[in-house]
């Protein structure tokens, strides 16, 4: 996905230095406890709950978090119970939007959903109307700079991956779902770093956008969306050249 990556990092380096911590902590919570309700507290054969932890991880969060997380999608500790609830829309320019999120209160997220949607230019679509357009898959992000990409890619296809495309500076690396954590490990076990790791949603077609105010404008969606307290993940099918994209960013 053409500016996937690029993205990715935007969003990778203001959650490194966003003041709203407390807010992605909180992300991550409900989403340890959740994965566990559901999969069981086993990381070792819950995919999802293995997940949230190594991002709760790259987040700096403290382990008596992670912890008491586990252990209230588990029972053993008293906790709100969650739902998760996905709302397909359109927003600028006909962008495809998906927004995943976990909620306690389907009608308050909802309601606060079609209101951000509304006032940025967006509006919600019938179920079905746009997840036939995205797959989910693992996707990795690792610099040009750390290897060579005929070592990179002998690396990663035993090790079960998909497909590397480079885009810009860097790589990326796509894989089924259930094949990440071996990918990963693989790049681990030789001592390569990697920049972004997680279970995304990945377009089928996307929408070229070379208007600098529309692409300011579904980029200022989508991260009122993001910023969403009950919003887990948000994927859109923009395409948006890279000067345009810095620009947006930086205004």
């Amino acid at each position: 996905m053409s500016g996937h990556s690029k993205w990715a990092s935007i969003k990778h380096k203001k959650a490194a230095t966003d003041a709203k911590k407390g807010q992605v902590y909180t992300k991550l919570i409900r989403e340890i406890t959740c994965a566990a309700r559901e999969g069981g507290g086993n990381p070792d054969i819950n995919i999802r709950l293995r997940a949230a932890m190594a991002k709760a991880k790259q987040a700096n969060m403290p382990l008596d978090n992670v912890t008491k997380a586990v252990k209230r999608g588990t029972g053993e500790l008293p906790g709100i119970s969650y739902e998760s609830v996905a709302y397909e829309a359109y927003g600028p320019c006909g962008v495809a939007i998906i927004i995943q999120t976990l909620t306690d209160n389907k009608n308050r997220t909802s309601a606060e959903i079609r209101n951000i949607l509304s006032k940025k230019g967006g509006n919600l679509a019938g179920a079905g109307s746009v997840n036939w357009l995205f797959s989910k898959k693992g996707f990795i992000v690792v610099d040009k700079k750390t290897i060579d990409e005929d070592k990179l890619l002998t690396i990663i296809l035993e090790a079960g991956a998909e497909d590397l495309k480079g885009e810009g500076e860097k790589y990326e690396i796509t894989t089924q779902p259930q094949d990440l954590e071996a990918v990963k490990k693989a790049l681990s076990d030789k001592q390569i770093a990697f920049e972004t790791c997680e279970i995304t949603m990945f377009p089928s077609s996307m929408v070229k956008v070379n208007d600098a105010q529309m692409a300011k404008n579904i980029l200022a969606l989508v991260e009122a969306l993001e910023d969403h307290d009950d919003a887990q993940g948000v994927y859109a099918n923009f395409d948006i050249p890279d000067e345009l994209l810095d620009k947006a960013v930086s205004d």
